[in-house]
Formats: structure tokens, C-alpha cells, sequence
């Protein structure tokens, strides 16, 4: 499993599903300082691995960080590094359900806590505002995602199947390879808390 943009820990929202297929975690991340297996950018991904070499790629809050133009060329090189029965699970603020929460609350009101702290409007559009604050550039957002764009972006990189949802201002969004079983896959994904039964396709 290949978790792209891992930051300093692990993919613990999907750690059950990790153990039980019995695959190795391999952390990528841009800062070195956080410790990752390997370090580079998710753009050039490609680069940085042998095409098919990974049975799943894990994305979490990462694709918000690129430039509008560099989303479509790395879900590409996502598909390049999955096996032909693998599959990619990617989350991403969701912008639609944020603009809803502005005109509901306001821009200056807290959506909800994280382990970062009270996490704001500003922040799932813009990036979170201490992080960027203490230095960490690189944390500041520069594109976003509803359901239909994210999931019309995976179908135009090659993906065979794509099922996006949405929730708690997320997009979540599993694209699956030609030969993937994905009864199977979403059954798994299912006991790690991500419902894609009823997702849009």
C-alpha cells in the first residue's frame, strides 16, 4: 500500500484493512523531516516507482495541495504504480459542502475539531492556517474537489471504476483498476468506516 503524501504518521484510517491483506506500508511524502520511507512529490511519482508495484495507493488530503493542472497527470501516475486488480481510495476537502457551511455560519466559525485544532472555513479552503503560519508553505491549498469533479478527473485518468462520496466535509472517492474485485474491495472498506454501497458513480 502506498500511502502518497503521508505526512508523520501512518494510514490509520485504513490500517485495519492493511493488516488484514497482510501488505507493507510505504510512506511518501515531500518533507524529509517527517520520515518517510521515500521521499519526493506525488507529481512525480512515476519516477519514484516501477509501474504495478503497489496493490493500493492511499491519498489522504494531499491532491488539494497541487495546482489545478497538476491533479490530472498525478492520478495518471497513481494508476501506473497500481496493479491491474488494484485500486486507489483518495480524500480531499469537499468545497460544496464547505461553501454550504459559509452561507449557514460563516467563514470564521469552527466546522469542527481536529487533532490540529479547531479547523475553519478558511482552512479546508485555503490550507490550515498555523501550519502555514509556523513555515510549512507547502500546506497551503491551491485547488479543491467536489464529488463530480474528483470523480470525473479518476475516470479521465484511466481508471475502470469510480465511486465518490461524501462526508464530514470530505470527498472520498475509490477508483478501481480493470481487474479489481470491487464487491471485495468495498466490503473491506466498509469495516474501516468508508460506505461506498450507495456512492455516485
Amino acid at each position: 500500500m502506498l500511502n502518497a503524501g503521508s505526512g508523520p504518521g501512518t494510514a490509520r484510517r485504513i490500517a485495519r484493512m492493511v493488516d488484514q491483506q497482510g501488505w507493507e506500508e510505504v510512506r511518501f511524502d515531500i518533507d524529509p523531516h517527517v520520515g518517510p520511507d521515500v521521499v519526493g512529490s506525488v507529481i512525480e511519482i512515476g519516477r519514484s516507482f516501477e509501474p504495478q508495484s503497489f496493490d493500493g495507493v492511499w491519498s489522504s488530503h494531499v491532491l488539494e495541495h497541487l495546482y489545478a493542472h497538476e491533479v490530472f497527470p498525478t492520478l495518471c501516475q497513481f494508476r501506473q504504480v497500481l496493479k491491474l486488480d488494484g485500486f486507489a481510495l483518495i480524500m480531499s476537502p469537499d468545497i460544496e459542502a464547505v461553501a454550504h457551511f459559509i452561507v449557514e455560519h460563516g467563514i470564521a466559525a469552527v466546522a469542527y475539531n481536529s487533532p490540529a485544532g479547531p479547523i475553519r472555513p478558511l482552512d479546508m479552503l485555503y490550507g490550515h492556517s498555523r501550519a502555514i503560519e509556523d513555515g510549512h508553505l507547502y500546506m497551503a491549498h491551491r485547488t479543491g474537489f467536489t464529488t463530480e469533479r474528483l470523480g470525473n478527473l479518476l475516470l479521465m485518468a484511466g481508471f475502470a471504476t469510480v465511486s465518490v462520496t461524501t462526508e464530514n466535509f470530505e470527498v472520498c472517492a475509490l477508483a478501481l483498476m480493470p481487474d479489481a474485485d470491487g464487491v471485495t474491495i468495498q466490503r473491506t472498506l466498509l469495516e474501516t468506516g468508508f460506505n461506498f454501497q450507495e456512492a455516485s458513480v
